[in-house]
């Protein structure tokens, strides 16, 4: 069994098995965080039901956090995109991940990795819920809406109160 982790939100707990074995630059990158504190008082900033929940990355007032320096993507190595797994959020570049993630709400294979091109390397799942898809679900029916140059934005925020090593 993989490390776990559990994110209490101002919705419920939600809680991760890690996939150490598969991920592990990814895997050692989310805990650091952990540790850190980094997630603590983090909101999920970006909501669309039906496709995922996204955040790790923005305090409460929408301020974008400090990071470490991103990290190498290990989407050639991962489980697929599949509802309920956590997977690393980037930019269009492939080894841009720091600390923002995403937990998937449907089966979304387009994100898997295809090919070793900046277009096809995919999003790196690095772990699945195992308790708590019931407070995701939740979580992807806030009312959403823009703020500043940002979509989908849950108009209450949704904190991430703690993030905790079990």
């Amino acid at each position: 069994m993989g490390s776990r982790v559990k994110l209490t939100t101002g919705m419920g707990a939600i809680e991760l098995e890690l996939f150490d074995g598969e991920t592990p630059v990814t895997v050692r990158n989310f805990l650091d965080y952990v540790k850190e504190g980094h997630y603590n008082g983090t909101i999920f900033h970006r909501v669309i039901d039906g496709f995922m929940i996204q955040g790790g990355g923005m305090d409460a007032e929408m301020n974008e956090l400090d990071t470490e320096p991103p990290i190498r993507n290990e989407a050639h190595a991962a489980p697929s995109n599949k509802r309920g797994t956590i997977a690393m959020a980037r930019t269009s570049e492939v080894d841009s991940a720091t600390a923002q993630f995403f937990i998937n709400l449907v089966d979304n294979d387009f994100l898997d990795h295809r090919s070793k091109t900046p277009a096809g390397y995919g999003y790196c799942v690095f772990g699945k819920v195992t308790k708590g898809m019931d407070v995701v679900d939740k979580i992807a029916k806030v009312e959403t809406g823009p703020y500043g140059y940002h979509d989908d934005v849950p108009l209450e925020p949704v904190v991430i109160e703690t993030a905790e090593i079990l």
